[in-house]
């Protein structure tokens, strides 16, 4: 349905709006939306009559399809041309629901009572709009304050995230700053447990003097300078910085620089006149008395921090104790093996027979133990050879020794077979020394006799090797060992000792071997003393002594002393010369 307007006078433009307001109206157009048209309209309308002349306004309803879907309200208006509206310049449209609800609504009366009512009447959408306005002006203030709070809301959630971010920053750095302290903490503590092992791995001086320096650098220290008080005589005399010696005459660390250090425990000096463009730290070396030296370090490529500055004085404390320790283990040494010379025998020297004995210290300990031999004459003009072996090391064990040995040598002048001498012996260590044990082989040489007569108390069995070359081992059963809490009446024996023959005793340290006992060993020995030649053994008894140990010890580390002793019986005019064949080692 179309309706067309012409439009000359204030009165078309009026009649004209009115018809466009009912039409959208009667079609159930919205009220916003058809004041949106109205008001569109009223302003082109408005311009049209300022520009004067003819115009047409377009009244178009298409109503909705059957299909379904929205039909449309088309307004349009234009200037007159020759008669009937021309192009319009102005069109607007809306959507309506409802059709068939428009016919007639678009005539309005031409009288002016009916006229001013229709146009008056044409206001209450804009009422109806500006009612709506309101609401939604209220509804946009009720907004704006929810959007406010919300807003405030979202400010201090903002400043908590803020503040909870800075405080986590702030713990994150806590954290790498305490982890770094731990991990620096850790390497200081795996630092001195490693030295610590180092240091206390030798039991020599000079060794763990020579360690210090390959401990600390370069990471604690660029040099490192070690002085110590009892060497400072033997040694080539050097000035030592004045903080070194407060050290040494105070006890107490000191730091010699030309600002303060703030290292807990020590003590601020000026610079060292011998040093004075670079800082000193002089630690002293404390033992339980007073301090034994004093190591002097210069600062490493970062400085010394209060952390570094306690492991330090910790690591010389602990070096000081390692050397201290390590002076007096070699101090007691030096008596030990004094001593241990001074209880080894010198062999006599009798006509047909020679003797060549060898004693080799464990490599660890001290060096002294009881083992030992013996040889020495009968009033009958008999010769005894003694192996003996106290158990256990140390002081203790090497005097029990040299008291057996004296009380061998005593009962051996009243005379006695091998087996009375051991059982008198055991009786005497029973009752002097009931915690210690013994063992002891004996062999008596006589020279009217063609025969050896031999004795053992728990001892390894003695090995006889004839002239031939054969060898044999005597291992007829023995006695126990000396010592025990047991009668026992030891027992002799004798074997055929024709001229050229050698018979060995020893102790169990050059033949046992943890990993595979003694059985072995003694076959070893054996052996060595089987490829023996007949010569070496009449001329060079010592040297024989040494081919034997040779072989046996050469990949053994000795945790126990080692005896040997070589009994010959020379050929007839063919006598060695048996000279001095004590042997140390």
């Amino acid at each position: 349905m179309t309706d067309t307007w012409q439009i000359t006078t204030v009165d078309d433009a009026a009649r004209a709006r009115i018809a466009a307001a009912r039409l959208v109206a009667a079609h159930g157009v919205s009220t916003v939306e058809r004041t949106r048209l109205v008001t569109a309209l009223s302003a082109r309308l408005r311009q049209s009559l300022v520009k004067g002349g003819s115009w047409v306004m377009t009244l178009h309803s298409t109503p909705p399809p059957e299909a379904g879907g929205p039909g449309r309200i088309t307004v349009a208006l234009g200037a007159e041309s020759n008669g009937s509206a021309g192009k319009p310049s102005w069109q607007a449209s809306v959507a309506v629901e409802e059709p068939g609800r428009g016919e007639g609504a678009a005539r309005v009366p031409r009288d002016r009572k009916a006229f001013a009512d229709a146009l008056l009447s044409a206001d209450e959408d804009t009422s109806r709009v500006l009612d709506r306005l309101g609401e939604q002006e209220q509804l946009v203030s009720f907004h704006r304050e929810e959007l406010h709070q919300t807003n405030q809301g979202v400010l201090a959630l903002h400043a908590e995230l803020d503040a909870a971010g800075r405080v986590q920053r702030e713990l994150f750095a806590a954290e790498r700053k305490a982890r770094t302290e731990a991990e620096s903490a850790r390497r200081r503590l795996t630092f001195l447990a490693d030295a610590s092992a180092v240091l206390t791995a030798s039991l020599n001086h000079e060794e763990i003097l020579s360690r210090l320096p390959q401990l600390l650098v370069p990471a604690y220290a660029r040099s490192v300078e070690v002085w110590l008080f009892a060497d400072d005589d033997t040694r080539r005399r050097s000035p030592h910085p004045a903080a070194a010696v407060a050290a040494a005459r105070t006890g107490r660390p000191q730091y010699a620089a030309d600002h303060a250090g703030g290292l807990p425990g020590v003590d601020n000096l000026p610079p060292s006149a011998l040093h004075p463009d670079q800082p000193l730290l002089c630690i002293p070396l404390p033992t339980r008395h007073a301090p034994l030296g004093v190591v002097t370090l210069t600062p490493p490529e970062d400085p010394w921090g209060p952390d570094d500055a306690v492991m330090l004085i910790e690591f010389a404390r602990r070096a000081g104790i390692a050397i201290d320790h390590a002076q007096r283990f070699e101090h007691n040494r030096d008596i030990a093996e004094t001593l241990q010379r001074a209880l080894l025998t010198d062999l006599p020297t009798t006509p047909g027979l020679s003797l060549a004995a060898r004693y080799l210290p464990a490599t660890y300990g001290l060096n002294i133990g009881g083992d030992w031999y013996d040889a020495f004459k009968q009033p009958d003009g008999g010769l005894v050879a003694v192996m003996g072996d106290v158990t256990g090391h140390g002081l203790r064990a090497a005097v029990m020794m040299s008291q057996l040995r004296t009380a061998l040598r005593a009962y051996a002048v009243d005379g006695g077979t091998p087996g009375q001498l051991l059982t008198r012996l055991h009786v005497f260590l029973h009752h002097l020394q009931p915690d210690l044990y013994a063992t002891a082989a004996i062999a008596r040489f006589h020279p009217d006799e063609s025969t050896v007569t031999w004795a053992a108390a728990g001892h390894p069995p003695p090995v006889l090797r004839t002239p031939g070359g054969g060898v044999r081992v005597l291992d007829a059963k023995p006695g126990a060992m000396l010592g025990i809490p047991l009668h026992q009446e030891i027992r002799d024996h004798t074997a055929e000792l024709p001229p050229g023959s050698t018979l060995a005793l020893y102790t169990d340290g050059l033949v046992e071997r943890r990993a595979e006992g003694i059985d072995p060993g003694i076959r070893r020995l054996a052996e060595a003393l089987g490829a023996q030649r007949a010569a070496d053994l009449d001329l060079d008894l010592g040297g024989a002594a040494d081919r034997i140990l040779d072989p046996m010890l050469r990949d053994s580390q000795r945790d126990d002393d080692v005896c040997l002793l070589l009994c010959h019986v020379g050929d007839t005019g063919a006598l060695p010369d048996p000279g001095r064949t004590t042997a140390l080692s």
